[in-house]
């Protein structure tokens, strides 16, 4: 018994079949996409073979695919961004892997090391980009599928005449 819940489960739980849920084949919540992205993550025999790195361009490789979703395992050596964009109609689901990656958006910029997912809703802007001396892997799972990736200009920092100054 756990002593953090007042929950108490008295009998054999596997006897009242009504209150089970069947095992799902395919995730269909944002809980259910990020539990598959640690699985993934945790199996690095499955993903680490894939994995090539590319000093012209970011390196990517759909590793698996879904009714409505895919899985994209994404390579980035130092210097390698994205630039400012969305993922129009998709949501996405970002989990580091290996190495750190930078993500900035328009309320700041975040540090990510292995094992931090992000989520995001469709239309969020931001760009992502390995600032760390170490290449970096991540992993990348789109709802529905990615179809499009606008790109958005730089964010220009503020004049020196509109910075508040204390």
């Amino acid at each position: 018994m756990n002593s953090d819940s007042d929950l108490q489960i008295a009998g054999d739980l596997l006897e009242v079949q009504h209150l089970l849920q069947p095992a799902r084949r395919h995730p269909v919540t944002v809980a259910e996409f990020a539990g598959l992205a640690r699985t993934l993550a945790a199996d690095r025999a499955r993903w680490a073979p894939h994995v090539q790195y590319d000093a012209t361009s970011r390196w990517y490789h759909r590793l698996r695919t879904g009714p409505g979703y895919e899985v994209w395992l994404l390579s980035w050596v130092p210097g390698q961004g994205t630039g400012r964009h969305d993922h129009g109609r998709s949501s996405g689901l970002l989990t580091v892997l290996d190495g750190e990656l930078t993500e900035r958006s328009n309320s700041g910029s975040r540090t990510l090391v292995p094992g931090t997912q992000r989520v995001f809703a469709p239309g969020y802007v931001h760009e992502v980009v390995n600032e760390a001396i170490e290449p970096a892997v991540s992993l990348h799972i789109y709802y529905p599928g990615l179809t499009e990736m606008p790109m958005h200009a730089a964010q220009c920092a503020p004049a020196a005449e509109d910075v508040v100054r204390a």
